[in-house]
């Protein structure tokens, strides 16, 4: 290491502001100024800071991946942080440690701004996401942000089994982006789905509403059921659209792997909505046919409602009976009128075909 005196006479920052006509910068904490080495000791190193004054980075501040203490030499032209514009000795005091850090945080916020594509290993999961590391910096990669190729195909979607495939990711390469990064708060988050998003923007461009794609299920869940097809595109089948009778559960009808026909029914940015069940005529508009406003029917009462009572007509023709339709009387809770399993005479009161909805009244048969 290099020590030695110094000589040049330097002015506290106060008497540089008393002077005669001073226009001087008054650094401000958190600045990065450039300075040049005038000194380098074993604890500490000083700073020319051109136009402004004397600076001093010291003790832990003097330690920067980018500014190695046993390679500085007299003259050398270094960044530093401001700590405190003028300390009890008149100078500036100055960190190495907090400028290498404003400069991997700014070179994370040019790489966002960029969009750049960074290749980067997963190093832990939680039951939210994955943990990876760009510039020195630990990131997040939130479930919500993996491509469909990675992201987590579970049952209802189990945390513990979700945690179980997150965990098979550690160790393996991801292509990220940048999503957020936010030096104050010291937050990094990144995206692999954002990597692909303008290409499969331009893929669903290219589809139609009431297209019918032919793909492979990618996926079973509680509320539907996943579809890969065309060139790395998928979709959701919602549970009730996967058929015009009631489905207690996907996986009742459908396995992984198997290769079904579907229909766009809506496209939302890259979302993509499919349906099997209109691929079938819709048998309801068929069977309603044989009913109309005003007829007494017979019904078993199968669910029961804080708002009424679901009736079944026969096999995929379902009726509702609003609390306001079982009695003449307020009814707090349709089990005080009906119970489920049991027959009983409703009168229509409405039907709306393209709705499915059929309106029935337990009280019109009692007046009648």
């Amino acid at each position: 290491m290099t020590n030695v005196a110094i000589t040049t006479d330097y002015q506290t920052m106060q008497d540089l502001l008393a002077a005669p006509g001073s226009e001087i910068t008054v650094p401000k904490a958190g600045d990065v100024l450039e300075g040049t080495v005038l000194s380098v000791g074993k604890n500490e190193v000083y700073l020319d800071i051109e136009g402004i004054g004397l600076g001093v980075v010291r003790g832990r501040e003097l330690f920067d991946e980018t500014v190695r203490l046993s390679a500085l030499k007299i003259g050398d032209k270094v960044l530093a942080s401001v700590l405190e514009s003028e300390n009890k000795e008149g100078n500036i005091e100055l960190s190495f440690r907090q400028a290498g850090q404003e400069r991997v945080w700014q070179t994370l916020e040019e790489k966002m701004r960029s969009r750049e594509i960074i290749n980067t290993k997963i190093l832990e999961a939680n039951k939210g996401g994955l943990m990876v590391e760009i510039n020195g910096v630990m990131g997040f990669l939130p479930v919500s942000q993996l491509s469909t190729e990675h992201y987590p195909r579970v049952e209802e979607g189990d945390k513990n089994k979700i945690l179980e495939v997150l965990k098979s990711y550690i160790g393996q390469m991801f292509d990220v982006q940048i999503i957020t990064s936010d030096a104050h708060d010291e937050k990094l988050i990144v995206s692999e789905k954002a990597t692909s998003e303008e290409a499969l923007r331009a893929k669903v461009a290219k589809l139609k509403i009431g297209e019918i794609v032919e793909g492979e299920i990618s996926g079973i869940v509680d509320f539907g059921i996943f579809l890969k097809f065309g060139d790395g595109l998928e979709g959701l089948v919602h549970i009730s659209e996967l058929a015009w009778s009631r489905i207690e559960h996907p996986k009742d009808l459908f396995k992984v792997s198997q290769k079904i026909r579907a229909q766009i029914i809506s496209i939302e940015k890259d979302r993509i909505s499919l349906s099997l069940k209109r691929l079938e005529p819709d048998p309801w508009l068929e069977l309603i046919k044989k009913y109309e406003v005003g007829q007494t029917v017979k019904g078993k009462v199968i669910r029961l409602m804080p708002f009424g009572a679901f009736v079944e007509l026969e096999p995929n023709v379902f009726g509702l009976v609003h609390s306001v339709e079982l009695s003449n009387e307020e009814v707090k809770d349709p089990s005080e009128v009906v119970t489920v399993g049991t027959e009983m005479d409703f009168k229509i009161i409405t039907i709306e075909p393209q709705e499915h909805r059929l309106g029935l009244s337990l009280r019109a048969v009692k007046q009648a």
